[in-house]
């Protein structure tokens, strides 16, 4: 017999297991008989899961800047070993998109919650020096299963609410998720702290008794929702829009940035004013609030979208981000980390507004060229989102490459602040151009 929770269950539901088999959240009274209670609950537990999924898919973030002479490995090495995990999380998020309908949203989160613990065992007991390269980046390609814990954790909280309550539901799931990259970043600095920079592994040991947790959890209080389900077709269908490329092309600069930024914010610090810092824990006690900030104020960028409508939010966001990168490269040449710092927040803090605002363009879009037909929009909609998510993910490789290259070929990180400026001048023109541009042809109310 299976242990579960007492919760409160709708009177109409039909229930197996942990299989719901009538689920109705647009009915006002399924909703307020017990239908809400069941979707805030899932809705907690998703957020905790996925915040963890996050936490070990940035570990690497924080795990380079333990890798000290010792090790052998240069600040392009180090870019690498970033680069890779967000190459494999990109990867992953379209399966896991695809996965919740496949096995039940509760199922899922259990397998997904456990997988997290191959990368934290593995980086937790290997990591010393004297290892080698190649060990070091199949352990940060593992890491890269917490990536696609986003997606399904996403799909899955989107088919427990009502249409009314989505945008606040998914923005404090993708926002509590997100959150997981600031706190691996205060995990790694509570452990250089405490026991120097000889104990990189402690960084991964200590999430793996979350992780357990995380899982134990799903089993006990998740539910799975038999109408979840996706579209046979839905992924191939939204691959012909052009909608779908041009959002995933500004998720790129969206949320590719601030996944990106998380990874690589700390050695770049380190790199650029190390004559600044005596020891790694003097960098990261400055590299945790760029991430924070960025995931607190996710939510408000979809709020003013809802406000001013998401195309405009994104278009003057967009400028922003410049300003900001145009900022950290004058702090660059200033040597001014104070200035650095101001830029660097800041490119974080609307990354994660653009983050709210792109996610809320997406079923505005398909709403305005299906004006009569709500199930056409809704599934185009969900599955450009799996889409978009898993190409904007793809930019943190981007933005780790980016950064790797330049201090190859150059020294500093000069070639890639300009390469970011100019990206998001070719998002403002896009947005512009397709968005906003006064034109019949032009989708509405976006």
């Amino acid at each position: 017999m299976t242990a579960t929770l007492p919760v409160t269950r709708p009177a109409a539901a039909t229930i197996r297991g942990h299989w719901i088999d009538d689920w109705r959240p647009e009915d006002p009274a399924f909703w307020a008989g017990g239908g809400a209670a069941i979707a805030r609950r899932n809705l907690i537990f998703s957020i905790f899961s996925e915040h963890i999924g996050f936490s070990v898919w940035t570990l690497w973030s924080v795990l380079v800047l333990f890798l000290g002479p010792a090790y052998g490995v240069d600040p392009a090495g180090k870019f690498l070993l970033t680069a890779v995990p967000a190459l494999v999380g990109s990867v992953l998020r379209i399966p896991y998109t695809f996965a919740v309908a496949r096995f039940g949203g509760r199922n899922w989160t259990i397998v997904s919650a456990s997988l997290l613990l191959i990368p934290a065992v593995l980086a937790a007991f290997l990591i010393r020096p004297g290892v080698s390269y190649s060990t070091l980046l199949i352990l940060a390609g593992v890491a890269g299963v917490g990536g696609g814990n986003f997606a399904s954790s996403m799909a899955n909280i989107n088919a427990f609410y009502p249409d009314r309550l989505k945008g606040w539901a998914l923005g404090v799931n993708a926002g509590g998720g997100n959150l997981g990259v600031a706190a691996v970043q205060l995990v790694g600095l509570f452990v250089l702290a405490v026991f120097g920079a000889g104990r990189p592994g402690l960084v991964a040991g200590l999430y793996i008794p979350l992780i357990v947790l995380a899982a134990l959890a799903a089993a006990l209080a998740m539910d799975n929702l038999s109408q979840a389900r996706t579209e046979k077709w839905g992924m191939r269908d939204a691959a012909r829009q052009p909608h779908t490329w041009i959002m995933s092309l500004l998720y790129i600069g969206t949320f590719g940035s601030f996944i990106g930024f998380g990874f690589a914010f700390g050695q770049v610090l380190q790199v650029q004013f190390h004559s600044s810092f005596a020891t790694p824990i003097d960098a990261a006690y400055l590299t945790f609030l760029g991430p924070l900030l960025g995931s607190l104020i996710r939510p408000a960028g979809g709020a003013l979208a809802d406000r001013l409508g998401g195309a405009l939010v994104t278009f003057v966001n967009f400028i922003a981000m410049a300003a900001g990168a145009g900022i950290v490269l004058l702090a660059a040449h200033q040597r001014s980390l104070p200035l650095y710092l101001v830029g660097f927040v800041a490119l974080f803090v609307f990354s994660g507004i653009g983050n709210g605002s792109t996610y809320k363009m997406i079923p505005a879009i398909f709403r305005a060229r299906h004006p009569h037909d709500e199930h056409e929009a809704r599934r185009l909609a969900g599955s450009v989102i799996g889409i978009a998510g898993a190409v904007g993910a793809f930019g943190g490789v981007l933005v780790n490459l980016a950064f790797r290259q330049s201090f190859l070929a150059t020294g500093s990180a000069d070639a890639a602040y300009l390469a970011f400026i100019g990206f998001y001048a070719l998002c403002v023109v896009v947005t512009w151009a397709v968005y906003l541009r006064p034109s019949s042809r032009r989708p509405v109310a976006v």
